[in-house]
């Protein structure tokens, strides 16, 4: 089975050095971070870019986002950076995907604003992100419905997993195979889908999980994580405002968003 850490976020680097602007930081996201990847998966690269003061302050602006998808060395690439004020933006509205690929263990580049905004991350943390990951669930719950794929029954439990684990102990923790041991109520059989769909990105379930087994672990998931987060000790709203106000200052009007580690 591919391991979480299997990519080699070194041999990425050049990729982020073609980029139109200083990028804060590029992380590995996706399925390689979550610990079940395929032989064909995607790289789902993830990041921060950040816009002169002239693209932000004058009539013209720069783009916000940044999205490109390409094959190299025949393997799918898909990058997506935010500016740095619209990722702040998003790190304080109880979104869970931008905390994960700033916490991403898988550290393409990296810089001083990246390790500072990786410091605030505890603040921007509040209860209110169980929402996030019940909305993510629920969705790709439903597309498992419609695909029967192994893919979004596994992506169903790790997000309510690690919802769970957030809950209980403030950590963001995005790796399956860890989140296993970390959270005893876990589906015995959450192992041999990983092991099956590490053969394939679209691999069925075919039954290998029984569709009672799978609504009722989800089910049950689903009531833990609510349960979870009406008990959580978790504040109701971030506490990082002004620091990453601060930061976004400091950066925008220093000009300098990169100094790769």
């Amino acid at each position: 089975m591919t391991d979480v850490r299997a990519v080699e976020p070194a041999l990425l680097r050049p990729i982020i050095e073609e980029q139109p602007y200083p990028v804060v930081f590029a992380t590995v996201s996706g399925a390689h971070l979550y610990g079940f990847a395929s032989r064909d998966s995607d790289v789902d690269l993830r990041g921060v870019h950040l816009l002169p003061a002239e693209d932000v302050v004058g009539l013209r602006t720069g783009p916000q986002t940044l999205d490109r998808s390409w094959v190299r060395d025949g393997v799918e690439m898909d990058l997506v950076t935010h500016d740095l004020a619209k990722f702040a933006r998003l790190l304080l509205r109880r979104n869970g995907y931008v905390l994960e690929q700033l916490l991403s263990p898988l550290v393409v580049t990296s810089s001083p604003a990246h390790e500072q905004m990786t410091a605030l991350a505890p603040a921007c943390i509040t209860r209110h992100h169980a929402h996030h990951y019940l909305g993510f669930a629920r969705t790709q719950y439903e597309l498992f419905g419609r695909t029967d794929e192994l893919k979004p029954l596994l992506y169903t439990v790790r997000v309510l997993l690690t919802g769970i684990h957030l809950m209980r102990t403030g950590e963001l923790q995005a790796h399956l195979p860890s989140l296993i041991d970390a959270v005893p109520e876990a589906p015995r059989w959450v192992q041999d889908a990983m092991q099956c769909k590490a053969n394939a990105e679209h691999t069925g379930n075919g039954g290998l999980v029984p569709t009672g087994q799978v609504e009722a672990d989800h089910g049950r998931l689903v009531s833990l994580l609510e349960a979870e987060r009406d008990r959580s000790t978790l504040p109701e709203a971030p506490t990082a405002e002004p620091a990453l106000h601060d930061l976004v200052v400091r950066q925008r009007l220093g000009g300098r968003g990169t100094a790769a580690c």
